[in-house]
């Protein structure tokens, strides 16, 4: 996988931008398969900082109905991206905030 496959897109979340502000964490939601690692990388060599750490968390698809019919929105990967300090913040998030 490439990094751009491995990388799906930034969860944009009140929650995800106070993490951004205090802590430089910040979030993306990411392919299903990529490990720990990948995750690092791609960043890494998508926004050109460094990662410090990676944590990843699995996301149920939620119950939805309509009517008499039910299902499931699809489950997803997410990836908390803690940068180092002397790294420089990632463009995409500081125009969001």
């Amino acid at each position: 996988m490439t990094a751009r496959d491995i990388i799906i897109k930034p969860v944009i979340t009140e929650k995800s931008m106070t993490g951004v502000a205090s802590a430089k964490k910040y979030t993306f939601r990411v392919a299903k398969k990529a490990t720990k690692i990948d995750i690092a990388r791609a960043v890494e060599e998508i926004f050109n900082v460094k990662v410090e750490k990676v944590n990843t968390v699995n996301v149920r698809g939620r119950l939805r109905r309509q009517g008499r019919s039910q299902g499931y929105t699809p489950s997803w990967k997410k990836a908390y991206v803690t940068i180092t300090e002397d790294s420089k913040p990632i463009e995409f998030f500081e125009g969001m905030m």
